[in-house]
């Protein structure tokens, strides 16, 4: 089978031939339908994430059971599936209320999950260690649900947490309307009544704001406009939530300017940004927050909104063979929404 391989820091990926693995007890085969293409991946292929090479990339996957393992209960060959996507150790506190991506004993274990350190789903292919990582995707189509397990799953990690800030008066501020940006927009708009502000500094990416129905998007080129205008729309009891999907300096400074009092700071992005603590800078009462993924539960919750029709990833989707391309087509900043990449 082709699969799209990570060989080490700061090379390209690479297409190659692989067998067909075959699940061992516990575990479970699954053929793909779609792996969706992450700006994480690029910081695994530019920086890399600590864990040796080579192994197959793609963390957000979808498709059908292929084949089971000896001793898996509870699903049959064909059922489509969703795979979760942070693998932690199963047994501990954190994994045990569903919460891997908080897993206690992370730091033990060799591998972030399928495609961050284990063989991921940019592959015709999956091994899937247990069934407990997979999640019914009911009459989804598994190739536009595959980016529900990061795309979605993260930012509606962030926001459940910040709910109950999100009252009729309050204002969310969402920087960065990319692969999870384009999905904190949309759950913002179906989970809560607060005032919906979007910022980007591609003019594409703001158009795309507003086809979403959002009224106040903002060109944060020119950050103390972009600080003004966003002040003046949230009013002096300022910015209640900040969503920040980049986490480069400038969009953490801007969050940390517009936030008011008792309100709630997120840095979702990994570029690089650091929130710099002053005297009521960020604004006393302010938290800071740096969610990780999402749990299994917060999953199923997500494929429930995408089933009722509330939320729907759009998916630019490219061949396997592709992947090359499609990754330097995202570091560019040309793909709208999330790109998918199909076996």
């Amino acid at each position: 089978m082709k699969a799209v391989r990570y060989i080490a820091t700061g090379r390209p990926p690479e297409i190659v031939d692989l067998p067909i693995p075959s699940p061992g007890p516990g575990e479970v085969l699954v053929r793909i339908a779609g792996a969706g293409v992450c700006h994480s991946d690029l910081h695994v292929l530019d920086h890399g994430i600590g864990l040796p090479g080579p192994f197959t990339l793609g963390h957000e996957n979808a498709g059908w059971v292929a084949a089971l393992g000896a001793g898996v209960e509870g699903l049959k060959e064909g059922d489509a599936v969703a795979v979760y996507g942070p693998w932690g150790c199963g047994r501990c506190h954190s994994c045990q209320r569903s919460a891997e991506n908080y897993c206690d004993n992370h730091a033990s274990i060799p591998s972030y999950g399928g495609g961050l350190g284990s063989d991921g789903g940019m592959a015709e292919y999956m091994i899937v260690p247990s069934p407990r990582l997979l999640v019914p995707l009911g009459k989804l189509d598994p190739i536009e649900a595959a980016p529900l397990s990061d795309a979605a799953l993260t930012p509606y990690h962030a926001i459940k947490a910040a709910l109950p800030l999100l009252t009729p008066e309050a204002s969310v501020l969402v920087l960065g309307i990319g692969g999870l940006g384009h999905m904190a927009v949309q759950l913002l708009q179906a989970l809560t009544p607060a005032r919906l502000i979007a910022g980007d500094i591609d003019a594409g990416k703001l158009a795309h704001a507003r086809e979403m129905g959002v009224q106040h998007a903002i060109d944060t080129h020119d950050s103390d406009a972009a600080a003004e205008r966003i002040a003046a729309m949230a009013g002096p009891r300022g910015v209640t939530v900040a969503l920040d999907f980049v986490g480069a300096q400038s969009t953490v400074d801007l969050s940390q300017r517009v936030v008011g009092r008792g309100s709630r700071l997120t840095v979702v992005g990994l570029a690089g940004g650091v929130v710099h603590y002053a005297a009521n800078n960020p604004p006393y009462g302010c938290e800071v927050s740096v969610p990780y993924w999402g749990s299994r539960t917060e999953l199923m919750e997500v494929i429930a909104l995408a089933e009722a029709g509330r939320i729907r990833a759009e998916v630019e989707v490219f061949p396997l063979e592709q992947a090359v391309d499609v990754y330097q087509r995202l570091r560019e900043g040309r793909i709208r929404g999330r790109a998918v990449l199909t076996p």
